[in-house]
């Protein structure tokens, strides 16, 4: 059934096209103004064949995206990913160490629930507009913008289509 799943996923570009990336992206610019933190999104509609057949999870697929995109290179290792896999239906939230201990899984995992029902809705978008908000309070909690501290946007706002 996952392997169906995987190859009739539907795509990333089909649901957020070009308006809705420029609108995502101005999101998590806006979001970080308020805080010192950086926050990534990324989408994939389905894994490759081979991670696939061996069998790989969207949190291990979520791990391995925050890698690759570098989320982690922050001075203050407060890099968050927001990764959304299609053809599970799964949404995982990867936090870089800096952000142990001062945000728990539940607030994660509430984070993702608040995205997972606005995709239940058929609102993608929103979904992840309301993630952004989210992960950006507590980003603003932990690493709150100060006056007199100038702060440098060290990873790319635009989000990240894996297809």
């Amino acid at each position: 059934m996952r392997l169906l799943r995987h190859l009739f996923a539907p795509s990333s570009r089909r649901l957020f096209p070009e308006d809705s990336l420029q609108r995502i992206t101005q999101a998590i610019a806006d979001g970080e103004r308020g805080h010192r933190g950086e926050v990534m999104f990324a989408v994939e509609s389905n894994l490759p064949p081979g991670a696939l057949l061996a069998g790989m999870q969207a949190r291990e697929r979520a791990h391995e995206a925050f890698v690759r995109l570098r989320t982690w290179d922050t001075d203050a290792n407060n890099g968050v990913l927001i990764y959304l896999l299609l053809a599970d239906h799964r949404i995982e939230i990867v936090a870089d160490r800096g952000l142990t201990g001062r945000v728990s899984d539940a607030e994660w995992s509430a984070v993702c629930r608040l995205i997972e029902a606005e995709m239940r809705a058929d609102h993608p978008e929103q979904a992840i507009l309301e993630g952004i908000r989210a992960v950006s309070d507590h980003l603003a909690r932990h690493f709150p913008q100060s006056d007199g501290q100038p702060d440098e946007d060290e990873l790319p706002n635009r989000p990240h289509l894996l297809d």
